[in-house]
């Protein structure tokens, strides 16, 4: 692994703890309390423990990790009263929508992948193709009709 590379890992975690600690700092004082101290400590430990998780998580693969901010709430919400899970399931919808905000950025920047190529189509979608092109060309062999019309053109 490159230097270069290394220090994008390193910024990419560092943005990724940061976004983990805003949820739980938004959500913290939510958590249940009526119970007694050590069980509130707990709680907040394995809050914690499910931001970071699900945030490291979304960092390691973001293709295949579908609506994080749903799993997160389902984790976390047994430590809040019903009055309060309104406002975590917001908080949490919030950051995670952040934090796939920043890492879809990431990939399309190319930072994530240390930089491999993309085909440079889009989908039916309308989301650019993952898949990585042909050698030396600018689209991946499900796309490669679209080059030879760009280069009639």
């Amino acid at each position: 692994m490159t230097a270069q590379m290394e220090a994008q890992l390193m910024q990419l975690q560092t943005c990724m703890y940061q976004y983990s600690r805003a949820i739980y700092r938004s959500i913290k004082d939510l958590i249940d309390p009526y119970s007694d101290a050590v069980t509130q400590l707990e709680s907040r430990r394995a809050v914690l423990e499910q931001c970071q998780g699900t945030m490291e998580r979304l960092a390691a693969d973001p293709h295949y990790f579908s609506k994080p901010d749903r799993a997160l709430f389902q984790d976390i919400r047994r430590y809040f009263p019903i009055t309060a899970q309104a406002q975590v399931a917001w908080a949490v919808r919030e950051g995670v929508g952040a934090a796939v905000g920043f890492i879809e950025d990431q990939l399309e920047a190319g930072a994530l992948d240390g930089g491999v190529a993309r085909c440079r189509a889009t989908t039916r979608k309308g989301k650019p193709c993952q898949r990585t092109p042909l050698p030396e060309r600018d689209y991946c062999p499900s796309h490669q009709h679209l080059e030879s019309s760009t280069l009639a053109a």
